[in-house]
């Protein structure tokens, strides 16, 4: 029984029939009387939604826990024992399990989507654009002269620091520095060109 088809409900079994009480709602729907669902749902559809919006946000998964609420209610009205709570309270921790029930598939359906995320392989090179940029870079490094050269391959073949560098070559630290960025500099340009004509 959809949403729709209760409401419908609802508002047939109002205008029909005398509104029971909150005690002879719970009897009757104990009893199986179909007018008390319709009746149920007019007085607690209401909670029940807020109750869901509440956990889930606005929404069809609140939407859906409404639903899923009172056809469970309905289902299992067998267990539902007038004398020992009202009818409102039995529908409340039904909607409590319904709720942490879509809570606990959307936390898993968040870590099945990680997993598939992290899963997913991360693009890697092509062995050919990898070897023709490595070859690309060491005629580049082939054409500078010294002291440049040899700068950059202890920058990046011993991967020395800045510091590193001047002290071993002898060179002013603001020399390195310098040199190692316009060779940067040179070497982007000359990449970026080779890579436009592939």
């Amino acid at each position: 029984m959809t949403i729709a088809h209760q409401r419908a409900r609802a508002a047939e079994v109002s205008l029909t029939a005398p509104v029971p009480d909150d005690t002879q709602l719970g009897e009757m729907f104990a009893a199986g009387d179909e007018r008390a669902l319709a009746w149920a749902y007019e007085r607690l559809a209401g909670l029940v939604h807020g109750l869901a919006c509440r956990a889930l946000g606005q929404g069809t998964d609140a939407e859906d826990v409404t639903q899923q609420v009172f056809i469970s209610a309905w289902n299992t009205r067998s267990g539902y024992h007038p004398g020992k709570g009202p009818l409102a309270a039995w529908i409340v921790g039904i909607t409590r399990h319904r709720v942490a029930d879509a809570l606990a598939r959307t936390r898993r359906d968040q870590r099945i989507t990680l997993a598939a995320a992290a899963s997913e392989p991360t693009p890697v090179r092509s062995f050919d654009e990898a070897a023709t940029n490595r070859v690309v870079l060491l005629d580049e490094l082939a054409r500078i002269g010294q002291p440049q050269r040899g700068i950059m391959e202890l920058a990046f073949f011993e991967d020395l620091t800045h510091e590193q560098i001047a002290e071993r070559t002898g060179i002013p630290l603001g020399t390195v520095k310098s040199h190692i960025r316009r060779t940067l500099s040179r070497l982007r340009d000359r990449l970026e060109v080779e890579g436009a004509a592939l």
